[in-house]
């Protein structure tokens, strides 16, 4: 019996020691954490396999979409949840095995009273019903009360930080929509700009993407429940927004003379940075795209549409050759992103005519240009 109460002792430290320990580390350590076991880690691996593999079940990519967002909030109030639970049941096993006496009611102890007064300990309820009659108990009980308190204290602060990071993400999102079209593309980046020949301007744009792809790497490594935060539209997603940023940068510095490659240089260094990094973080191992993102044809056709707006662009083997070797550089992680987390990759051109998000509502749509409005069923209908 004395082996058995060392041994529930132990066990009971343990499993306290784990969830703080996996607490501390989720919640407040503002760096990677490298080590391979984790519950936390295996908690999202196990969860959203389960549930990325529901939301392919459902053919509607709207209702798809509004599944899997429900995703990212709903596993971190579970987490939480089982981070409580670990800890009520550790201080229960650890009152039992000690053989702590309690003040009931009835007189009686047994194991759901030692359960139960450890949870009105670990939430600070303060009932008083049920409580340790002797000092040993009363020091452990102290002790649960004091981390209730702070485990509380920390989900509560770790909320808004969470949701601050968020909106911080989404807001170059959404101004991205009238520059690059929703999904956002870098032929519709660059042909809007060329008309004003502002690349001045262009190059300052790349260099608070390159600020947004650094805050992003930063901010998602150290909450990694992030990259399950969705954005508002369907057709946007802080992937799409860093392929087109990178597929801008590339186009820049291969195959256009009349744009100053340097800012664009930079922004591509630490926008692939956060795509390697991240891919890394969730082990998607990048893998040869099962068929080129642009063919020879739409290759041609994507030059003809930037000489179109008035851009001076190169043809020739080396640039080709350029552009192709810089997307290899990228594109293996983005699709392996892509797969984890069910996003879709933009093309690099769209097809047909662009309609921007504030081009359109749940009544009306305008259907291309800058024409009238006309009222048709949307996609917010649905």
């Amino acid at each position: 019996m004395i082996f058995l109460s060392i041994l529930l002792v132990l066990s009971s430290l343990l499993l306290i020691g784990l969830v703080l320990l996996d607490g501390f580390e989720a919640l407040l350590l503002p760096r990677r954490v490298t080590r391979r076991f984790r519950f936390a880690r295996l908690y999202y691996v196990v969860t959203w396999r389960i549930w990325s593999a529901m939301g392919w079940s459902i053919r509607k990519a709207k209702r798809r979409e509004t599944f899997l967002s429900a995703y990212g909030p709903l596993s971190m109030v579970v987490l939480f949840g089982l981070w409580a639970i670990g800890l009520i049941v550790g201080f229960a096993v650890l009152h039992q095995s000690l053989a702590t006496p309690l003040n009931t009611p009835g007189g009686v102890r047994n194991p759901f009273d030692y359960l139960y007064m450890s949870g009105i300990t670990l939430f600070t309820l303060g009932f008083g019903d049920v409580t340790p009659s002797e000092p040993l108990g009363r020091m452990i009980a102290v002790i649960e009360a004091g981390m209730g308190f702070g485990f509380l204290a920390a989900v509560i602060g770790y909320l808004p930080v969470l949701y601050g990071a968020f909106s911080r993400r989404e807001l170059p999102i959404s101004l991205l929509d009238a520059r690059a079209g929703s999904p956002p593309t870098a032929a519709e980046i660059l042909v809007r700009i060329a008309p004003t020949r502002q690349f001045v301007a262009l190059g300052r744009y790349l260099e608070e993407w390159e600020r947004w792809s650094g805050e992003v790497l930063e901010s998602h490594l150290s909450f990694p429940v992030l990259t399950y935060y969705r954005s508002q539209h369907d057709n946007q997603s802080w992937l799409a927004s860093l392929t087109a940023i990178l597929d801008t940068c590339a186009l820049i510095m291969s195959r256009l003379r009349d744009i100053d490659p340097f800012q664009a240089q930079l922004t591509f260094a630490m926008a692939r940075h956060a795509a390697v990094d991240l891919a890394q973080i969730y082990r998607s191992a990048p893998r040869p795209l099962e068929s080129p993102r642009i063919s020879p044809d739409a290759d041609r056709e994507l030059c003809e549409t930037l000489r179109k707006a008035g851009l001076d662009v190169r043809e020739d083997k080396s640039a080709t050759a350029k552009f192709a070797e810089l997307r290899a550089m990228y594109e293996p992680f983005i699709d392996a992103l892509a797969r984890h987390f069910v996003l879709e990759v933009p093309p690099i051109q769209a097809e047909g005519a662009v309609v921007d998000n504030w081009q359109t509502s749940a009544w009306m749509r305008r259907t291309s240009g800058l024409g009238t409005l006309t009222i048709e069923p949307d996609d917010h209908d649905e």
